[in-house]
């Protein structure tokens, strides 16, 4: 039995050294035309790449066509139906994912990424403005940390606002595909269409730690989602595995009685705005006209 082992150690060793060394797969003629279609800002020396389509607003503009944030969102399919109905659209990819910087050894953490996404606000001049924030897997959880710090400006009569665009409620808030509630065990990862599978050990678990920062800060972020007076919608795929129906929609709807939810198709997994588009975009835009 013991070496039987020591062969496959033997064996895993070169074959993972071998992998190691593959280089990335050239990016396809869409992803290089997205690429060059966004910039980079700088936010603690790392390069953050976003992409932003769409005329610049006045800074009192508090219409339903205000920015519109995508945290984060690489669905090109759905993006010129959002440019269609809003003046701006935004997408950023966080430090560690897509275009951006992906520094080694490195403390990933959620309250990090809600920086960011505060950095490029201030980077935009966005300051000022009311803004529409859409979220989806790993940045749900990002932006309710942006909802709790939005949350704490409000209590201190906006002495330190870091989303002024939150006003209290009158901005909209809105959340696509899955929640996390409560604590789950980790899912099995996706590869990314922007990467090359991720293959280093100590890079995944520094990318993980979102998981047990989930639990330890539970309350912070669930708490954040319950307290506030944000319009909340959920926009869900009944096929999804990581958030399993209908467990996952009942409780959701029994913590959060005042958020809207649309059900997509039977078939609709755990990405809707790749699975569906347009069935997806309906159920946002019929969300947005409701107000």
């Amino acid at each position: 039995m013991k070496e039987w082992w020591l062969h496959v150690g033997l064996l895993s060793v070169p074959l993972l050294a071998v992998y190691l060394h593959i280089p990335p797969p050239r990016l396809s003629p869409a992803l290089l035309s997205w690429r060059s279609s966004g910039g980079y800002f700088t936010y603690k020396n790392q390069n953050i790449f976003y992409r932003g389509d769409g005329a610049v607003l006045s800074a009192g503009d508090t219409s339903s066509i205000a920015p519109f944030f995508l945290l984060p969102f690489s669905s090109s399919q759905i993006w010129e139906g959002l440019t269609q109905r809003f003046h701006r659209v935004i997408a950023l990819d966080f430090v560690g994912f897509g275009f951006s910087d992906k520094p080694r050894p490195h403390h990933y953490s959620i309250f990090e990424q809600a920086s960011i996404v505060e950095g490029l606000v201030r980077h935009l001049g966005l300051r000022r403005q009311r803004i529409n924030l859409l979220s989806h897997d790993y940045g749900d959880t990002v932006a309710q940390e942006l909802l709790h710090r939005s949350l704490q400006s409000c209590y201190s009569r906006f002495s330190r606002l870091i989303l002024p665009s939150y006003r209290c409620g009158r901005c909209r808030f809105h959340l696509i595909s899955w929640m996390r509630v409560a604590p789950r065990p980790i899912p099995k990862l996706c590869s990314c269409q922007r990467l090359r599978p991720l293959c280093n050990r100590r890079f995944l678990f520094s990318i993980l730690q979102y998981i047990n920062q989930r639990k330890k800060h539970r309350d912070r972020w669930v708490g954040a989602l319950m307290s506030t007076s944000v319009p909340l919608h959920l926009i869900y795929g009944p096929l999804d595995p990581v958030n399993p129906h209908p467990e996952f929609l009942q409780l959701y709807k029994k913590m959060l009685p005042m958020s809207t939810v649309s059900v997509l198709d039977d078939h609709i997994s755990h990405y809707p705005q790749l699975e569906d588009p347009t069935g997806f975009l309906n159920a946002y835009l019929n969300f947005i006209n409701s107000f």
